[in-house]
């Protein structure tokens, strides 16, 4: 069977630069306001198609580098075509956050936006290689979203999840043993995201293993679309197929589709598809 478009969007994650308008465009701006000074190095973990970074390269004439560490072979070719015009300026490298690898760089800021909660249950590893690699007097800007949760540790992303998978005959009763039954991961579950992303005073106590708490920054993240499509491609191009292993794969074309109309259908009902805490923790090593 001939996989639909949204389908191969989800399996290389393309088309992130205009979904990234609906969200993390927003933490791109507001965590390079925080970068202090002439930095002469700056590391994005998680870069993804490089606007983090190319935005960082035209705000800060004095980066001698940028450096950015990402999983997608597809995003990273993306950045790569984007950021060609900053010549040797930019180094791009295939990295898996999870077991990260040691680097010849000593960045004065690293960098890490809406990504953290995708290293669950394993943040430690990259906690610490940051506080090792980070330059004497360097800054960890990191943000980190919250949405509430249930009692089974759905919220956020798994509500509209949890109503697409009802819209496509699903008891509502029965959605948590669905994530718990899923194929994202080895023992598997999928998790939910509003599990992974921890909350805020788990997370605190988390960094302050590694870091010292310089200053924090909230607000909250607000999601409107234009129509159901648009939706379905955000979730397509962001989540990539993560949740689309719920459901079997002659379903997954209309589970995006689902995604969609739930989205829509909660703009009509509330004004907006989602409304989520979002912090942003300026960091530095602990001595």
């Amino acid at each position: 069977m001939t996989a639909s478009a949204v389908e191969i969007q989800a399996r290389t994650l393309s088309g992130y630069a205009d979904a990234s308008r609906l969200r993390q465009v927003h933490d791109r701006d507001w965590v390079l306001d925080q970068v202090q000074g002439d930095p002469e190095v700056l590391l994005d973990l998680g870069s993804g198609i490089g606007q983090l970074l190319r935005s960082a390269l035209d705000r800060h004439p004095s980066l001698r580098l940028a450096v950015g560490l990402e999983r997608s072979e597809h995003r990273i070719a993306e950045a790569a075509e984007r950021l060609r015009p900053y010549g040797d300026r930019v180094a791009l490298h295939q990295a898996d956050l999870t077991v990260p690898a040691p680097l010849e760089y000593r960045p004065d800021v690293v960098t890490m936006t809406s990504v953290l909660h995708w290293l669950y249950p394993d943040e430690d590893r990259i906690l610490a290689w940051v506080g090792d690699h980070l330059a004497p007097g360097g800054h960890f800007l990191l943000t980190t979203y919250h949405p509430a949760r249930d009692e089974h540790g759905l919220g956020g992303e798994d509500d509209l999840v949890r109503d697409a998978l009802v819209a496509l005959g699903a008891e509502r009763e029965s959605v948590p043993a669905v994530f718990a039954a899923g194929e994202g991961d080895a023992d598997g579950a999928v998790l939910p995201i509003a599990t992974r992303t921890r909350t805020v005073e788990d997370l605190a106590g988390l960094l302050e293993r590694y870091f010292r708490v310089e200053s924090v920054l909230d607000r909250d993240a607000v999601v409107h679309i234009e129509d159901a499509g648009q939706y379905s491609h955000f979730h397509a191009a962001t989540f990539g197929d993560y949740y689309s292993r719920l459901v079997p794969p002659a379903q997954r074309a209309e589970f995006f589709r689902a995604v969609g109309d739930a989205a829509w259908r909660r703009q009509g009902e509330r004004g907006w598809v989602s409304n989520m805490p979002v912090r942003l923790w300026k960091l530095q090593p602990r001595d």
